[in-house]
């Protein structure tokens, strides 16, 4: 799902913009094929690895929930500061995405991702996540 914002008004001097929010699928929608399902993953790999958190976040649903390691961020806003804190010290930071299984409506994937920090150490990490 993704967000668009809609200006309805042009504001006037010392006004506010007023802006309706909107969720709006992304495709590809299910049901998935083989092509369409393989097309998903690609086009979230290649989000991911813009590092640009508002991006990414527009993948989500407005009230996703995640976990990672100690971290639970619920919501858009938490996500993208999730992203900005893990951006700014995992530099360089590259995913792999790799389609592991789909049915009509769900999606499993594979990953791997490197980066390094500020002294130049490099860190691999593995993992599989379903949607």
């Amino acid at each position: 799902m993704g967000l668009r914002i809609t200006v309805t008004k042009a504001p006037s001097k010392g006004e506010e913009i007023m802006t309706t929010a909107t969720t709006t699928p992304r495709p590809p929608l299910p049901p998935f094929t083989l092509a369409s399902a393989m097309q998903k993953v690609r086009l979230a790999e290649d989000a991911w690895n813009t590092r640009d958190p508002e991006k990414v976040a527009l993948a989500y649903t407005i009230d996703s929930r995640w976990r990672n390691r100690a971290e639970f961020p619920n919501g858009r806003q938490e996500i993208i500061q999730f992203l900005k804190r893990k951006w700014a010290k995992e530099l360089d930071y590259r995913l792999i995405k790799e389609l592991w299984a789909y049915t009509e409506n769900r999606i499993a994937v594979r990953f791997a991702y490197e980066w390094h920090d500020d002294s130049g150490y490099w860190y691999r990490s593995y993992g599989n996540e379903n949607w």
